[in-house]
């Protein structure tokens, strides 16, 4: 069957499932794909098709074995995806654009193994700055990676290929790296979502570094909830990592976001760049009911200088060992032009480096004190592929602007894109937060996306668009994103009334970053009360030792441990938290109730029969 344009995880799984749809054709859709547009230069590396097609039936096979369980073992089943050419694929070479520098590894890097595992096709490896040390894709032996849609503009870098495969169609994701921006910079000139996870969330074993403290593996596709299944997969510890991190989620917050925007917006004279930013942000604020604060960006600024022009570029010289001086010839000049510039920095160069990011990340952390994101524009202008060859240094460092600093002072961020410009450019806008808010970025990036998906018309001249009628055709966000699976202890607690799913006071467990179990039943001692003025209304659960109980529905959720005890805190008498018994012969702690509260004359009412709260308030609507 004919392949919808563009490729979407949701949208291969679900005509999977369907059956509307099998992998071998996807993938001949997506290899026609490759061989008709004239993007060769996105590609160091493409499979064979034979191979890749293999790889499909195979998957196919076992579909018809194991039927539609074969979709929960594998979330990313049948999906073609790309890597970037310094991400390691055993038995595929390595080159970080450097051929002479290529290596063959045995095992694939850690986030690649786990998106295999997941059921994704990999199609092939993508062109890239050479050894990740670019933002503007035009660094490469293998040629200048041109944009999707503009040919004489730069596709932006380093992760250009990655970043071009998606946005062309040939695949429904990809990965890229960050260290600077290069997961963000190439998915606003492509008008695509790029993901930028907090640092150690991903393994990068088996990523060739540019500055290894400070790398991550990032996630290209075309909608937030793409690229937080992709992120969901590859999302986890790894020992063999020295950089892997357990880091703690973010719980979701109530309400709407505090939100920073810098309180002077850069744009290096591009009118139409801010104009499109300022119609974004406007739209935004309006239809989400945000009030975007202005924030001092000096310190961001400082850190974004201490990355190039301090001492951190030695890193990327560290990186490259020996081959430096050895192969200089095989380098581009630009790059080794930049990393070169290490040479000049001593140890103590290195330490007072060290003192000053202390000294501002200081000043960050009090700025995200007071907002919970910031939002930025991802990139300040679009460059053609020619001034960036004449000029490559200088408009290089203008479109890190909004990106350099973010790696340094271990924040997460996700770009999104939005109104076009006038000019037809994409145009976009990040969010950016402290580390662990990864759900948060793509809760709210989900919202932002949703006010401009559909829209085909660019910006006017004024800097208007409508765009109510769009939000109403594709509803006011994405359907909600799961959490990350937990990698720190938590306590399965159980709950009765306001705090289920759906009523008045569930934000609290969201809130503590809570994650939903399933729905089950206490033992059959126990007794359920509506308890009197209470606000909101809520149940008592108190268990009994005669044969007056019965099953009481509840749900259990896994609560961090860390945020558990400000939880239990947080409760009111006559209310507490204790241990229940629950139908499955499981103990967890749960909702109690202090007997006192439900004797005669506290004007308690006795609900059991409903067996639960909320067939208790469903009897209350019957008219």
């Amino acid at each position: 069957m004919p392949i919808s344009s563009p490729l979407t995880v949701r949208g291969l799984v679900e005509a999977y499932a369907a059956k509307s749809l099998t992998p071998t054709e996807a993938v001949a859709a997506a290899l026609a794909r490759i061989d008709a547009i004239d993007r060769p230069e996105a590609w160091i590396l493409r499979l064979p098709a034979t191979d890749v097609q293999a790889r499909a039936s195979a998957l196919e096979a076992l579909y018809e074995k194991q039927g539609s369980a074969v979709f929960e073992r594998m979330p990313l089943f049948g999906v073609p995806f790309a890597v970037k050419d310094n991400i390691d694929v055993a038995g595929l070479p390595t080159t970080a654009a450097c051929e002479p520098f290529s290596t063959t590894p045995d095992t694939s890097a850690f986030a690649v193994q786990r998106l295999i595992d997941a059921g994704a096709i990999l199609i092939g490896k993508t062109n890239l700055d050479q050894f990740a040390t670019g933002l503007v894709g035009t660094r490469s032996p293998y040629g200048a990676v041109r944009n999707t849609e503009f040919p004489q503009r730069v596709s932006g870098g380093s992760s250009s290929g990655s970043a071009v495969a998606v946005a062309a169609g040939c695949v429904a994701f990809s990965l890229g790296t960050d260290t600077a921006g290069s997961g963000r910079v190439p998915a606003g000139f492509n008008g695509l979502v790029g993901l930028k996870p907090s640092l150690g969330l991903v393994s990068k074993r088996g990523v060739v570094p540019a500055c290894r403290s400070l790398d991550t593996i990032s996630v290209f596709a075309h909608n937030v909830d793409d690229a937080w299944r992709v992120f969901s997969a590859i999302a986890c510890f790894d020992p063999l990592d020295s950089y892997s991190r357990k880091v703690p989620s973010l719980g979701l917050l109530r309400g709407a976001p505090r939100i920073g925007v810098p309180d002077h917006v850069e744009f290096f004279g591009d009118a139409t760049a801010s104009q499109a930013f300022s119609a974004a942000l406007d739209t935004i604020s309006t239809h989400l009911s945000l009030d975007p604060r202005p924030i001092d960006f000096r310190p961001l600024k400082q850190v974004s200088a201490l990355l190039y022009d301090g001492p951190w570029v030695a890193e990327r010289r560290a990186a490259l060992g020996a081959f430096f001086e050895t192969h200089h010839e095989a380098i581009d000049p630009v790059v080794a032009a930049v990393i070169g510039k290490a040479d000049a920095y001593s140890a103590v160069d290195a330490f007072n480096g060290q003192y000053a990011l202390v000294d501002l990340k200081r000043r960050a952390d009090q700025l995200f004190e007071a907002i919970d994101a910031l939002i930025v524009p991802t990139t300040p202008t679009h460059p053609l592929i020619a001034a960036v060859q004449a000029n490559p240094v200088e408009l290089n460092s203008q479109l890190g602007y909004y990106t350099n600093f973010v790696n340094l002072l271990d924040l997460c961020a996700l770009a999104v894109p939005c109104q076009r410009r006038h000019d037809g450019l994409p145009a976009g806008v990040t969010l950016i937060a402290p580390s662990g808010a990864d759900r948060r970025l793509a809760e709210l990036g989900a919202r932002i996306q949703a006010l401009f998906a559909g829209t085909t018309e660019v910006l006017s001249e004024s800097g208007t668009a409508a765009v109510a009628e769009q939000t109403t055709r594709t509803g006011s966000a994405a359907n909600a994103l799961g959490p990350l699976p937990f990698q720190e202890p938590t306590v399965a607690l159980a709950v009765v009334g306001a705090h289920l799913r759906g009523q008045p006071l569930n934000w609290q467990l969201q809130e503590a970053g809570a994650r939903f179990v399933m729905a089950t039943q206490t033992t059959a001692d126990y007794t359920l009360y509506a308890l009197a003025n209470t606000h909101p209304p809520k149940p008592g659960l108190v268990r009994v030792t005669d044969q007056q109980g019965a099953p009481i529905a509840v749900e259990v959720w896994d609560v961090p441990l860390r945020t558990f005890g400000k939880f239990v805190a947080d409760v009111p008498a006559p209310l507490g938290i204790g241990t229940v018994q629950l139908a499955n012969h499981l103990t967890v702690k749960g909702f109690i109730c202090e007997p006192s509260a439900v004797s005669d004359g506290g004007g308690a009412k006795d609900i059991t029969a409903f067996g639960g709260w909320l067939a208790y308030l469903d009897s209350l609507n019957v008219n």
